[in-house]
C-alpha cells in the first residue's frame, strides 16, 4: 500500500478484492476534491455499484440508482478542467453533455484516455489498489456489478 501523505485528502474505497487508495488533487480541482470528501464522509458511495465498466477504458460509479442516471442531493459542479492527464489510475468526474453537470458520478481510467483531457475534471489519482479495479466485471450495464463496500477519508 502506498504511503498516505495527507489523510484529509485521501479516499479509501473498500472493495471485495481489497482497498483502492485515491489521492485527491485539491490544487487542480478544489471544488471537486471537496465534493468527493463530502460524499465519502456522508456514506453516499457505500454499497454503490460500478455500473459501467469498459475494458481498456474506465470503470464508472457514483450513481445512487446504479444506472448512471442519478446524482447526489447536492447541486451540480462547475467544470474545473485542468492539465492533469487521463492515464491509468486517473480519477475524473463523469458528466452529461454540458460541462457543468458533474455531481457524484466518477470514473477510474484503466489505461490512457488522453482524448478526455481538458474535457472532464480530473480530481484524483489511484496511488494503490489499482489491481483491485482491474478485477471488476465488465459491461454497459454490468451484470451483477462490483460495489463499493465503503468509502472513507484516509
Amino acid at each position: 500500500m502506498a504511503e498516505i501523505k495527507d489523510p484529509e485528502n485521501t479516499i479509501l474505497i473498500e472493495l471485495k478484492d481489497g482497498t483502492v487508495t485515491i489521492e485527491l488533487l485539491p490544487d487542480v480541482a478544489p471544488k471537486h476534491a471537496e465534493r468527493m470528501k463530502e460524499l465519502a464522509r456522508s456514506g453516499a458511495y457505500d454499497n454503490v455499484c460500478f455500473h459501467r465498466v469498459i475494458d481498456g477504458f474506465m470503470a464508472q460509479t457514483g450513481c445512487p440508482r446504479g444506472t448512471g442516471t442519478g446524482g447526489s442531493q447536492y447541486d451540480n459542479l462547475k467544470a474545473e478542467f485542468n492539465a492533469a492527464p487521463h492515464v491509468r489510475g486517473t480519477c475524473s468526474m463523469a458528466r452529461a453533455s454540458h460541462p457543468d453537470t458533474a455531481n457524484s458520478q466518477f470514473f477510474i481510467c484503466f489505461d490512457d484516455a488522453r482524448f478526455l483531457d481538458k474535457q472532464y475534471t480530473v480530481w484524483g489519482e489511484v496511488i494503490s489498489g489499482m489491481e483491485n479495479v482491474d478485477q471488476f466485471k465488465r459491461g454497459e450495464p454490468v451484470r451483477d456489478p462490483d460495489k463499493i463496500i465503503k468509502a472513507t477519508l484516509g
